[in-house]
Formats: C-alpha cells, sequence, structure tokens
C-alpha cells in the first residue's frame, strides 16, 4: 500500500516524485521500460553512450536553468563547444559527456521505481484506495495499490488507461486529454569509423525548411573519448507520420540517411552501422492549457507531462511541480520543498553512468 503511485519515470514524473517523496509520503514509481528519462534518452552502443532523443538541454524558464546549473556546478552537464574554435553552441546547449539520461538520474535519486512494469488498469476499490494493474516480461496482472495516481506519461497512452472508467471521471478531465495531440519522430543513430573529409565534426544543424529531415548533430562530439565519428538525424514529423506504424524502421532509417548524403557528403549514407528509434510522441502540437489536470472523482488523481507546455524540459518539471501541489492539496497538505533541485546531493562518479 502506498500513498500516491506515479506512472512514468520521465522528467515530470520525476520532478512530482521528489516533491512528494521530500514531503514524507510514501511514492513509487512505475516505469514501462528499462530506464528513466522518457525522451530524455541515451543507447548505448559499442560501449559508446549516444543521445536518440532530446540532444541537449537549454534554459527556456526558471526550473530548467535552476537544473541545469546544479548539474553544471556537479559536472553532469558541460556547455557544448564547437571542437574548432572552442566557442559556444547557439543559445548556449548544455550536454551531458556520458550521457543525457544522467539528467533523470540525477532526478531520480532514493525513489522507489520499478521498471518494466507497463500499467494496463487502474480501478478504485471498495476500500477507497487505487489498485494498479501492471504487466512485467515475467508476469501478467500484477497489482498494487495506493491512495492516489498520478499519470505523468503521454496524454494518449493516458487515455488508454483511463477509458474504461469513463464514466467515473469528470469529463472535462477526458476531453482535456483527448484534446492533446502529438507529432511523431524518428530517429536516426550512425557511426562511421574513417569518414573522408567531415562535413561537420561538432555542434548540430537545423534542416529546416526540409521535408525530411529537422535536425543533425555530431553526437560524439560530446564524448572527449569517442574513436569514431557518430551522427544522429531527427525526421520531420511528416515523414514519421509515414513509418509510424511500419514493423521495420531500417528503410527509414537508409532513406534519411539518404537525404543526408544530398545535404551534407556522399559518405553520411554508407554508416558503419545504424540504428532507428521511434518516438510516437516527440513533441505536442496541441499542449493542454493548463499546468496538470486533476479530479478526485472517484478518488485522487493528477495527470502531467511535458505536454502542458510548448518547452518540453521546463514544461516537464513546472507540470510536475503542479502535479505534486495538486495532489498534496487532495490528501493531507503537507509541507512541500521549495524546489526539486537543490536538496539532493551530489551524484558520485560511478552513478553518472
Amino acid at each position: 500500500m502506498f500513498d500516491i503511485a506515479i506512472i512514468g519515470a520521465g522528467i515530470a514524473g520525476l520532478t512530482c516524485a521528489q516533491q512528494l517523496y521530500q514531503a514524507g509520503y510514501r511514492v513509487v514509481v512505475l516505469e514501462k521500460s528499462r530506464g528513466v528519462g522518457g525522451r530524455v534518452a541515451t543507447r548505448r552502443i559499442q560501449g559508446t553512450p549516444v543521445d536518440h532523443g532530446v540532444p541537449f538541454l537549454e534554459a527556456k524558464g526558471k526550473l530548467s536553468q535552476q537544473l541545469i546549473e546544479t548539474l553544471c556546478d556537479r559536472g553532469i552537464l558541460h556547455v557544448w563547444m564547437d571542437n574548432q574554435d572552442q566557442s559556444e553552441c547557439p543559445s548556449s546547449r548544455y550536454i551531458a559527456p556520458n550521457g543525457i539520461t544522467a539528467v533523470a538520474k540525477y532526478l531520480a535519486q532514493n525513489l522507489d521505481i520499478r521498471f518494466s512494469c507497463r500499467v494496463c488498469a487502474i480501478a478504485p476499490t471498495p476500500e477507497q484506495t487505487w489498485q494498479i494493474t501492471y504487466h512485467t516480461p515475467e508476469e501478467t496482472d500484477n497489482n498494487l495499490t495506493a491512495a492516489a495516481v498520478v499519470m505523468a506519461i503521454p496524454a494518449p497512452q493516458a487515455l488508454t488507461v483511463l477509458d474504461s472508467l469513463e464514466k467515473e471521471f469528470p469529463s472535462n478531465l477526458l476531453e482535456s486529454l483527448r484534446a492533446v495531440e502529438f507529432n511523431p519522430c524518428l530517429s536516426v543513430m550512425a557511426g562511421y569509423s574513417n569518414p573522408q573529409q567531415p562535413p561537420l565534426t561538432s555542434g548540430s544543424i537545423q534542416c529546416s525548411p526540409d521535408d525530411n529531415l529537422a535536425w543533425i548533430g555530431v553526437d560524439s562530439s560530446k564524448r572527449s573519448h569517442s574513436t569514431s565519428l557518430i551522427y544522429v538525424l531527427h525526421s520531420t514529423a511528416e515523414f514519421a507520420q509515414r513509418y509510424l506504424e511500419a514493423p521495420d524502421l531500417q528503410q527509414a532509417g537508409q532513406q534519411l540517411l539518404a537525404h543526408g548524403a544530398q545535404m551534407l557528403v556522399p559518405w553520411l549514407k554508407s554508416p558503419d552501422w545504424f540504428q532507428v528509434h521511434r518516438w510516437r510522441y516527440a513533441f505536442p502540437r496541441t499542449p493542454a492549457l493548463q499546468d496538470c489536470l486533476a479530479t478526485t472523482a472517484p478518488l485522487p488523481l493528477v495527470c502531467c507531462g511535458d505536454w502542458c507546455g510548448n518547452n518540453l524540459i521546463e514544461s516537464a518539471m513546472k507540470s510536475g511541480l503542479a502535479a505534486a501541489v495538486k495532489m498534496n492539496q487532495q490528501l493531507r497538505q503537507l509541507s512541500l520543498p521549495d524546489d526539486v533541485i537543490g536538496y539532493m546531493p551530489a551524484l558520485e562518479q560511478s552513478e553518472r553512468l
């Protein structure tokens, strides 16, 4: 039995969980994947971290600025420098040499997080608690109970869980969730061991206006120990939409690499290796109009996420904090911490990986 179950270990969910945990609530976080961060994602390929979601952080408001300053002080983030003239990239972009998931791992400290737990249903019990049913790779129909639930996942995913209880929720809650729409994105990670005449050895370029590619970045320029050149390419929403249901993304990846080769140099289309990741809910196209969505009928429940705004990290943190405040009001009205960052200790070096 927990006070609060938080579904989703992205930035919004972790921010909310830290606030409530520090206030003294018994909190559990259920995450469907094997790690924290959501789109703040790093994949390790051939021993090298590669950021295939959010590539860097920018200060878009008070919360992201505070987070960046804190993580820079602890050596987790650095300004993304141009390798050739050591100048800062535009808008002071901050990267994590050990992978951008270090940001989420910092926010996840001390939390009870259960990984590979895909929540499939929640239901009120006669005891006035939520029963959360979730699947793991080993078992189906696992259950836990909590007095309240925070859904820190994309609005369409939240709807999938809540639709079976449609008659028990206020209509405006579900209508607000249904109004949120997302743009997808495909991310291609590609490695080159012996490139000829690299057109871009550090930093990134915006490709707009373009029908296929939105962004190209040199991920290996974030890593001082990288022995190969690694590019990451992000597709446009229009291109990703064509492959949203494709069972195999290799063809899509090859098309994006070929298109990048036309823009930069021919050898870009022939990497030593490449992988493709599909982000179904990459960017909110029509965000919610509130920082979070909350109800007490039939029991305390709050929905939050980066879809409650247009600034991704800033919006996610702001929404997570708002969800914690709303949940606290619905429960015992304890004293919440002033912020989600200042009270957390520095990560040890071994924890940054």
